[in-house]
């Protein structure tokens, strides 16, 4: 065979496996290409169904608790109308009193709402006043102790650390419904890889409801964090949500 011919056998060798091998590389990068674009689409659907799960809680709690009571508040305001008019003003100054005692009532529940929706103390003074606040609120009303080392979490980022607070304040409350509990830790340690976890322990009995711990699943995925669960042997529960290193980057 002549030289010439054998270079080009060569070359044409050459040019097929170069060709392969860019189709597989293409192949590769086209498959990783659609995985991150299926992994957008799946979080931002996540992110939809997250906030719609939210506005409906949001909306039972608002009519099944201000919106009731202010229609009692009205019933009442009648009553003590009627009760003027027909000259019975002992019985107008006690329904009065009812009507009052159910508008401060009405006005600790918004407050409430505002406070776990987005308390202005984290906004204004920070992660850490912001837990620390809500443990002291809630442990005085389950009369249990709870700790707060959560100060790690301060290098977060504004939108991150209003999630974790969420589901810190989740958490709690799901301990809290299932005990009462009378010791529990809420904690953000330095994960391995670098990012964060956040751990709250309790020694409430466990919870049997899957859907309590899916809907605080569903918010660590929010935050392309991964989420555990694991169950004392005598008794209470650890929550695990850790955060990836660049979650917590400048």
């Amino acid at each position: 065979m002549a030289p010439a011919v054998v270079v080009l056998a060569v070359l044409a060798l050459v040019s097929a496996a170069v060709a392969g091998y860019l189709t597989m590389r293409q192949r590769r990068l086209l498959h990783e290409a659609a995985e991150r674009e299926a992994d957008r689409a799946r979080l931002a659907n996540q992110l939809i169904t997250a906030e719609q799960d939210e506005r409906r809680r949001l909306a039972l709690f608002l009519h099944d608790g201000p919106v009731q009571s202010m229609s009692g508040i009205a019933l009442l305001l009648d009553g003590v109308d009627h009760a003027i008019e027909s000259g019975q003003l002992e019985q107008a100054r006690q329904v009065l009193g009812s009507a009052l005692d159910r508008h401060r009532l009405t006005i600790r529940e918004l407050r409430d709402l505002s406070f776990n929706l987005e308390p202005v103390v984290l906004r204004d003074q920070g992660f850490s006043t912001a837990v620390s606040a809500l443990a002291e609120q809630l442990g005085l009303s389950a009369k249990a102790q709870i700790d707060v080392d959560v100060e790690r979490a301060e290098k977060l980022g504004e939108q991150t650390q209003a999630a974790l607070y969420q589901i810190i304040r989740e958490a709690l409350n799901g301990a809290i419904r299932r005990g009462p509990p009378t010791r529990i830790s809420v904690s953000v340690v330095e994960a391995p890889d670098g990012g964060l976890e956040t751990v709250i322990a309790d020694d409430a009995p466990g919870e049997r409801r899957r859907a309590t711990f899916e809907a605080l699943a569903e918010r660590a995925r929010t935050l392309n964090g991964r989420f555990s669960v694991e169950g004392g042997e005598d008794g209470g529960t650890t929550v695990h949500v850790v955060l990836p290193p660049y979650a917590s980057a400048p």
